[in-house]
């Protein structure tokens, strides 16, 4: 099947399902949260757009860039509305058999029954939402969704396409401050890895991770392994691979268009959207190991001359560091003269 006819296909079932799962979850409600957690006073519900935008270019991740067989882009965003006592995933955390499909795969019916049995045990999520897949790195994804004064945290996860189990998300974003609402919240995102795949780049094969690692976060330098795709030991970090922005609708359903000021609740600094557009990131050249010496050849009782080689692995972009010579010779005397 044609890839970008399956992922708007699970897409599609997947807004189905979310509306099923939506209605049993409205009628819950939450158990005491822990008393040294702020609680929300706010004596009205919320609505919220969020929108979730790529930011995965060819300039700003030149290493391994997906082209084709699949291009770079982006999963369905499965999220929830939810207490404090419940998390979808944590970083340093065992990432759950539904999350771990999800990460791997991008199969979400494991991650919606953990997600309904919280909902019916702990009585801990108030709401399911989902935006349809982006097929490309730097497109956008819109939903809506609606939180309550025990119910005013957001998470949600997003499959980076193609990786071995890697995603972007937000874990337990508040958006209740004492009794109100935030107007708007933006957020930077950065890669992680879910810890149940060893795969180091966007196409390596299923190769699955025994014992499970936790998940963390991928950086310009973990893994530190030349051969993993974020690997860019230039940098201090990554730059952000994705942006979500969270905007209060007004009671009258129409979004507020104030532009997104940096606030301390915010996890990162935005910055200027032109500037974002414009990053470059170095990639400097990578060769192979050298090869063994060749035959030294030269007339007998004189010096000779021998080789060897080495090839690119990975052609410099962005101003990166030029590639080094790839031959190499030196003198020597012939062996073996009769």
């Amino acid at each position: 099947m044609d890839p970008i006819l399956n992922i708007l296909s699970i897409s599609k079932a997947l807004f189905h399902l979310t509306v099923m799962m939506l209605s049993l979850s409205q009628g819950a409600h939450s158990m005491p949260v822990p008393t040294d957690v702020p609680m929300c006073t706010s004596s009205e519900t919320a609505q919220y757009s969020l929108t979730f935008k790529g930011k995965w270019t060819p300039a700003a991740f030149p290493k391994q860039y997906p082209i084709y067989r699949p291009p770079a882009q982006w999963s369905t965003l499965i999220g929830l509305t939810h207490s404090t006592d419940y998390h979808m995933w944590q970083r340093n955390d065992f990432a759950s058999n539904g999350v771990r499909e999800f990460a791997e795969k991008g199969e979400a019916w494991t991650l919606m029954k953990e997600v309904e049995a919280a909902g019916e045990r702990i009585q801990s999520v108030y709401g399911i939402l989902s935006a349809p897949a982006v097929v490309g790195g730097t497109g956008q994804m819109n939903t809506e969704f609606e939180v309550s004064a025990r119910h005013s945290y957001l998470s949600f996860i997003v499959r980076i396409v193609p990786s071995p189990d890697w995603f972007v998300g937000v874990d337990s974003v508040n958006l209740c401050i004492g009794d109100h609402w935030r107007e708007s919240v933006s957020l930077e995102l950065y890669p992680y890895d879910a810890g149940t795949d060893s795969g180091f780049t966007f196409s390596s094969p299923n190769f699955e991770t025994i014992p499970q690692d936790r998940i963390t976060q991928i950086t310009s330098s973990f893994p530190s392994h030349p051969a993993n795709s974020f690997y860019y030991p230039r940098l201090k970090r990554l730059p952000p691979i994705a942006k979500v922005t969270l905007t209060k609708i007004k009671k009258t359903n129409q979004i507020i268009s104030l532009p997104v000021e940096p606030t301390e609740s915010n996890q990162l600094p935005t910055g200027n959207e032109i500037e974002e557009a414009l990053i470059d990131t170095p990639l400097d050249c990578e060769v192979s190991m050298w090869s063994p010496w060749g035959l030294c050849k030269g007339k007998c009782g004189d010096s000779g001359v021998q080789h060897r080689t080495r090839y690119i692995l990975l052609h410099p972009a962005n101003n990166g560091a030029a590639c080094p010579l790839l031959e190499e010779e030196r003198k020597c005397f012939p062996d073996n003269c009769l």
